[in-house]
């Protein structure tokens, strides 16, 4: 037996998928709903969270965090989507040099959050390509350890949703797969 809690949080941002067939390979945006699902075997016994599996407000804090501040009202794309992206290469760099040297960002963390581009547009790049469910995964394994350090290894994040839209959505999680 575990208790479980799950924080929601809402962002707006752009993406497109540049190998879909039909109309979400157009630049298009999202109102997305992501939500992270904590658990622990038992309550905390002491401390400032005591008989919680972690602190909604710091489960809160961790998703604005890697999150909210990154990619609210900016634009989610693979750093393979180099069509996409050369819109964004800041005037006076040749595209080339840029999107090389957010490629090694991506290489070495993950993902790249900038705002150095053209018109000062927010950039999250992302090697695959922003579907719901690569952001699910991706967005687990920023948040995973960010929980583990935040309730001091008691509790584990053990499911992120992403929601594009109210009918539709995607959940990763270790626990999915048998």
């Amino acid at each position: 037996m575990s208790f479980t809690i799950t924080r929601r949080i809402g962002i707006d941002a752009g993406h497109r998928i540049a190998t879909h067939g039909s109309k979400c390979r157009h630049l298009h945006g999202h109102r997305y709903t992501i939500e992270a699902t904590c658990q622990a075997g038992e309550l905390r016994a002491s401390g400032e969270q005591t008989d919680m599996v972690l602190d909604f407000g710091f489960l809160k804090d961790e998703m604005l965090k890697h999150i909210d501040v990154p990619c609210d009202h900016g634009m989610i794309l693979s750093i393979d989507d180099a069509d996409m992206l050369s819109l964004f290469c800041p005037d006076g760099e040749t595209f080339g040099a840029w999107h090389a040297a957010l490629g090694a960002k991506v290489v070495a963390n993950g993902y790249v959050a900038t705002g150095a581009c053209r018109f000062g547009q927010k950039l999250y790049a992302i090697v695959p390509q922003p579907t719901a469910e690569c952001l699910a995964r991706h967005w687990f394994d920023v948040l995973a350890p960010a929980v583990r350090d935040r309730s001091e290894s008691h509790a584990e994040l053990i499911q992120v949703r992403v929601e594009e839209t109210p009918n539709c959505w995607a959940t990763f999680g270790p626990g999915f797969l048998s």
